[in-house]
This record gives structure tokens, sequence and C-alpha cells, in this order.
């Protein structure tokens, strides 16, 4: 079931809209004709769909849909206007988490969908190509490592020592809606690392984040929630297109890209000199869409 509560403000992509579904609503907002291919971009852990850009989600979809895709961007429960639980008491799972993306394709009508993952939502787009094949028409996974076991399972390079202690000490007052900006804006300066990092677009998106979110302090709960049932296989099991995309200066997955596409049969690794564990910049746009129009075609 999906309703909508009108156009969100200041937002490019129009109404949003919500997937009502074994007891779950999920904001969502796309772009392009429903008619064409679905993306489906599902973002890292604790994130609301504010840090996938509209321009980008525009971009995606092409100047008046010329790319010829539909692109969809969500809010995870716990936060933007998802279903939200009290701070420190989720009452889900990992896996539920994960296949929220699949509760967001039945909403939109989408069979199948084409994932794009980045950070802890490529670990998702990981698990979904393992036990839904037939609903993954292929998967993208941006600044992202291994969630699933590979058959030589090698140790991958360690964050960069910068990182160390970037989650730890206080958090800020989940009712100063300032603190929670500076706090996102210098959590994502951190992860940036050497990449291009742009202070007001940044700021931006935190603050649309925080002002659009049921809870601003909820999205912690995906790191209090049980596992659930774990996904059974490993990489090599994995059977759908696969573009693997990682900069170059990513400083908590250091060099994980090409480990992971080596990992999955007949992956592509895209790298994307300078940039860090980000979502893409504009300044990578020109390299990155012509190859995931490709991959998507």
């Amino acid at each position: 079931m999906t309703r909508g509560i009108g156009p969100a403000a200041g937002d490019a992509l129009g109404p949003e809209l919500f997937a009502e579904a074994d007891g779950v609503r999920l904001c969502y907002q796309s772009v392009g004709d429903p008619a064409d291919p679905t993306i489906l971009l599902i973002g890292g852990v604790g994130s609301s769909m504010d840090w996938w850009p509209a321009d980008l989600c525009a971009a995606i979809a092409g100047p008046h849909g010329r790319h010829g895709r539909r692109v969809v961007r969500y809010d995870h429960r716990d936060t933007g206007r998802s279903t939200t639980c009290p701070r420190g008491e989720p009452d889900y799972t990992g896996r539920d988490v994960t296949e929220d993306a699949l509760r967001v394709l039945d909403a939109v009508g989408a069979r199948t969908a084409h994932l794009v993952g980045l950070s802890a939502g490529g670990a998702m787009a990981q698990e979904l190509a393992l036990e839904h094949p037939d609903r993954i028409a292929s998967a993208t996974l941006i600044s992202t490592t291994r969630a699933l076991s590979a058959p030589d399972d090698e140790d991958l390079p360690p964050s960069a020592p910068e990182l160390a202690g970037l989650w730890d000490g206080p958090r800020p007052d989940p009712e100063d809606t300032a603190a929670l900006v500076e706090a996102a804006v210098a959590e994502d300066r951190a992860l940036t690392g050497r990449g291009p990092f742009d202070e007001a677009r940044t700021r931006a998106m935190a603050a649309r984040a925080v002002a659009r979110s049921v809870d601003p302090a909820a999205g912690l709960n995906h790191f209090a929630a049980e596992p659930g049932e774990p996904f059974v296989g490993t990489l090599a099991d994995v059977v759908v297109p696969t573009l693997v995309v990682h900069g170059t200066e990513d400083p908590l997955f250091p060099g994980h890209g090409p480990a992971l596409a080596a990992a999955i049969p007949g992956a592509r690794l895209l790298l994307l000199d300078g940039v860090g564990h980000q979502v893409p910049p504009p300044g990578s746009w020109d390299v990155l869409l012509p190859e995931l129009v490709r991959h998507t075609a």
C-alpha cells in the first residue's frame, strides 16, 4: 500500500510516499517514468534518504528521463519519516532492515530492480542479491566491503588510523538539532578523508535529514538491533551482474573494493580517483554515470 503526504519542502523529487507492509511504514521518493527500469538507492547505516542528493537522483534518471531509469530513494526504518522506535529499543532485526528494500519495491510496483547500495547499503545489496536473485536485475556496490564470506577470506586492510575513536565518546543531545547537524558534518568530513569535501553541500543534507526525521537520534537503533536470521552463502554464490565502485582514498575500507570485486563472479570494478568513503561527489559523476547507465541497461 502506498500513501502520499505531499511535496517535501525544498526538494526537487516531488511527493513523499509511504510503503506500508508488515506493520512498517517506509517513506520514499522517486524521479523518472514508472514504466522505466527501477534503480533503488539503499543508504548507509542509520541514514535517511536525504544522504542521496536530489541532484544525483535526477542525474541518474537523466535530463528529461534521457537515461530511461526510474530512481527511488527511501528512509530506512528509524530514519527520516519511516517507522521509528524509541531510542535504544529497536523492535526489528538487521535482516528486517535489509528486506525493507523489497517492501519498497513492492510498493512502487517493481518486480525487479537495479540496486545501488552505499556503505552498509552495499552490504544489504549483497545479501539481497544472494537470497533474491529473481528480484535483483543488477547490484552496484559503492564504498563498501564484504558482507558475506568469500572463498578466499584473506584479511582486508584496517581503517585509517585517523578514524580511531570516531564513534567513541558522548553523542550530541538528541534535542539539540544544531549539534546533531554539526556532528553529522564532522563524521562525513572524517569519512571523506582526503577526498573532496563540500562542507556547504554536506551541511545542507545533514540539516534536511535532521529536520525531516521523526527522531533524528533514532538511527542509532540500527547498531542496537539483533542481526536476525543469517544470510546463507558466500560471495561466490552471487549471480546477479555486479559493479563495485570504490574511492581510492576511502579511509574506512581502504582497498576493500578490489577484493570485493574479485570475490564476486564476473563483477566489474570502477575506481573513483581521489574519492573517499562518501556518496560519489559531483566531480566524479562524469565517470560514474556512464558506467552506471551501462551497468543497468
